[in-house]
């Protein structure tokens, strides 16, 4: 058998295209998996107001019956019209049978109108097609409210890390922008026939992911070459790029490691956030609900620190630090004053027992961990989270990116008020190394095993230590 017929995929024999996943975090994948079994919901209901003037029970037991049958839905956008129709049509054909065979033994058929029932067997099928059409038209608009497309470099020019180009170049929906491909082979080993740019050897790697805004990187290599593997790895630790690895691979120590799939090509993550798809939403409105209601309730106590922070020294009320966010860009944390300085340069000490810096009412609040509160607005912006890896400063993270590999990786979520590390004794001053690798050391466990029960456990946590911990100067 050849090269060529081995990778052959049984769409292509059937000289039908391949049904290509989106992606976990193309919006419109949540659409086109949900567009189907929505269709057939909504359609009963809608005959069955129809017909009887109102959604009875039974049509709320059979729609959830059929929903949990036909989620997810097949990808299917990028197939032709006749294509789409004949799949659903038999997809339909297998479903409503299976319904049928169910109500006739059970009897459970009588308990529904035959006019609404018979109808919704022949419209459900017309209403799956018109909603992917609709959602087929829908479909520039959805991508263009999700922003710019990602940039992505491929590291291999070899026949998957071709594959993989070709395939993201295919792909119309896809939020992908295929920059260019790295390789360090001499040219003539290379096939620069395709499309597809040539950016650089390996040692540039590093450098390309800078110039180039390169947000992705595809891995393309065998798993001979490991120590090339570790050494590219080890050489992006200083960026936020997510990483992944398109199998023949081998590789340790993932955050976030799974299976994926881009543009129908299986791909490994090796270094991503836990905070994609589903569980982002999920995080993002648990800390928008919790942040609103802290603040309600805090308010009170926020205004008599206020008033105490403006009459107790000279100075603003809030102090704007910048900080590293997520993905590495900088965002301002807002924090009650409780220096006399307000440092946000190159070099910047930090607070240390016994600093004279610190005001007397300063001590109190971040003893207390009281200066922290205005963070809560942070959260509702977007800029934060309750809970994930705690800022540093810009200065600091200039120093310590610098000597502890995998600092930058903790950037891949949002930093948190509170945090992994800060309940499990490395809260406040990081006065040696060791000390802030032991921090990051959390932090990048945290991304690792994120789950809301985590998260749950760090704030508990935290209350507990707020009301005893000495450690925050």
């Amino acid at each position: 058998m050849s090269e060529t017929q081995a990778t052959l995929s049984a769409a292509a024999l059937n000289k039908r295209p391949e049904h290509v996943s989106l992606g976990n975090d193309n919006l419109l994948s949540f659409f086109e998996s949900s567009v189907g079994p929505g269709a057939f919901v909504f359609s009963l209901w809608g005959l069955a107001y129809f017909f009887e003037g109102e959604i009875l029970p039974r049509y709320f037991i059979l729609s959830i019956l059929v929903f949990a049958l036909t989620f997810p839905g097949q990808a299917r956008l990028q197939s032709s019209v006749f294509s789409m129709a004949v799949d659903i049509s038999v997809n339909w054909f297998w479903v409503a049978g299976l319904l049928l065979v169910t109500g006739f033994a059970s009897g459970y058929i009588h308990e529904f109108s035959k006019p609404v029932f018979y109808t919704w067997l022949l419209a459900a099928p017309l209403a799956k097609l018109g909603g992917y059409l609709a959602l087929r038209r829908a479909a520039p608009m959805i991508l263009k409210l999700q922003g710019r497309k990602k940039r992505a470099i491929i590291v291999g020019m070899n026949e998957q890390g071709l594959a993989l180009a070709n395939k993201i170049d295919d792909a119309p929906y896809s939020r992908i922008e295929l920059v260019g491909i790295v390789d360090s082979r001499k040219i003539e080993r290379l096939d620069t026939s395709g499309p597809h740019k040539l950016l650089g050897n390996l040692d540039e790697l590093a450098q390309l992911v800078k110039t180039n805004n390169i947000q992705i990187i595809y891995l393309s290599l065998p798993m001979a070459t490991q120590p090339r593997v570790l050494q590219i790895l080890d050489q992006l630790k200083d960026t936020t790029t997510s990483i992944y690895f398109v199998p023949d691979m081998f590789v340790t120590d993932l955050i976030q490691g799974h299976p994926a799939s881009v543009c129908g090509m299986p791909v490994i993550s090796v270094c991503e956030t836990p905070f994609k798809a589903v569980n982002g939403v999920v995080k993002r409105l648990s800390d928008i609900v919790f942040s609103l209601l802290i603040l309600i309730l805090i308010s009170p106590v926020m205004l008599i620190i206020a008033a105490a922070v403006k009459l107790g020294s000279a100075g603003p009320i809030i102090f704007k630090q910048r900080r590293y966010g997520l993905d590495g860009d900088e965002i301002l944390v807002y924090k009650f004053r409780s220096m006399s300085v307000t440092e946000d340069g190159g070099a910047i000490q930090q607070a240390q027992k016994n600093d004279t810096r610190i005001t007397p009412l300063g001590a109190i609040l971040r003893r207390t961990s009281l200066d922290e509160l205005p963070q809560f607005v942070n959260v509702l912006q977007g800029r934060m989270s309750i809970v994930g890896p705690r800022p540093h400063a810009v200065a600091h993270n200039e120093l310590y990116r610098k000597l502890i590999k995998g600092y930058m990786v903790r950037h891949k979520v949002k930093p948190g008020i509170t945090g992994w590390a800060q309940v499990n004794g490395y809260r406040g001053e990081t006065e040696t190394l060791d000390k802030m690798q032991g921090r990051i050391d959390f932090d990048l466990d945290y991304l690792r095993n994120w789950s809301l029960q985590l998260d749950a456990h760090i704030i508990l946590k935290t209350i507990r230590l707020v009301l005893k911990d000495q450690k925050a100067y």
